[in-house]
């Protein structure tokens, strides 16, 4: 079903460590999002006609409201239009948009639930709402602003990296799992690719069936443009090549068929 642009308004918005703010918004698309989804959030700047897609953080369905935990990208630029919203506000969104996590597939097993940097939000609704034998919650971080670390906390085991080795295990979540010998029969992770790289090839070396969602600059958000897409072991029926689109098929992505 084709999504249509709406209005939602601003609940809150606050500043969770340098650069990375949390805004909770008002929204029909709360009704149907699921872990790993994102929405396109558009600013009022005439001059930036494309939406930022921000990955949703957590899911209140009672009081239709969607939250999400973004890092301010640099001056003058959508993210930083964003974090000037204030309660009461309106930002025009679409949503939710792409596939999301298939948790239900954790049941009964031992989960890895990875996350670094920007990719550490949506780890969050994932952690809430999955139900498995022993949830392993592995977020790596800069340094010691470990933002949503209790939340964390509250819903998993949780471990984590930073690169300082401020907190945690010093280096990446591969150094965390290894320093804590983690072992997990599935794995669900967002972040940079050189992470998901590193986690994907972990996963086919412990033959350990893995997700993992794709963080990518999208245009359009819909599939269209193909802007965003990535190489995979399959003919896309779409463009008639060997590629998926980020937006459309992802962001999450079976590890096995996609080349990162």
């Amino acid at each position: 079903m084709a999504k249509t642009k709406e209005s939602a308004v601003v609940i809150s918005q606050e500043s969770l460590a340098d650069g990375i703010f949390s805004m909770w918004i008002k929204t029909e698309a709360a009704k149907e999002a699921k872990p790993g989804q994102f929405m396109s959030l558009y600013t009022t700047d005439g001059s930036k006609l494309l939406p930022r897609p921000i990955s949703i953080c957590e899911i209140d369905k009672e009081q239709m409201a969607l939250r999400m935990v973004y890092r301010v990208t640099g001056e003058k630029t959508g993210t930083e239009q964003f974090s000037k919203l204030q309660s009461g506000d309106t930002i025009p969104v679409i949503g939710p948009l792409g596939n999301g996590f298939p948790f239900e597939k954790a049941k009964g097993k031992k989960a890895f639930l990875m996350g670094g940097g920007i990719g550490v939000p949506p780890i969050l609704e994932l952690a809430k709402q999955m139900q498995c034998e022993e949830k392993q919650i592995v977020v790596g971080y800069r340094d010691s602003h470990t933002f949503l670390r209790e939340q964390f906390e509250e819903n998993g085991s949780l471990y984590i990296s930073t690169e300082d080795g401020s907190v945690g295990s010093k280096g990446n979540v591969m150094n965390a799992i290894e320093e804590n010998n983690l072992k997990a029969d599935i794995i669900f992770a967002c972040g940079p690719t050189p992470m998901l790289r590193a986690i994907k090839t972990y996963a086919q070396e412990n033959d350990i069936e893995c997700y993992i969602s794709l963080e990518e600059r999208m245009a359009c958000g819909i599939g269209a443009c193909l802007a965003c897409v990535c190489k995979s072991k399959d003919v896309d029926h779409h463009s008639n090549v060997h590629n998926k689109r980020i937006c459309k098929d992802g962001p999450v992505f079976l590890a096995s068929e996609v080349e990162i």
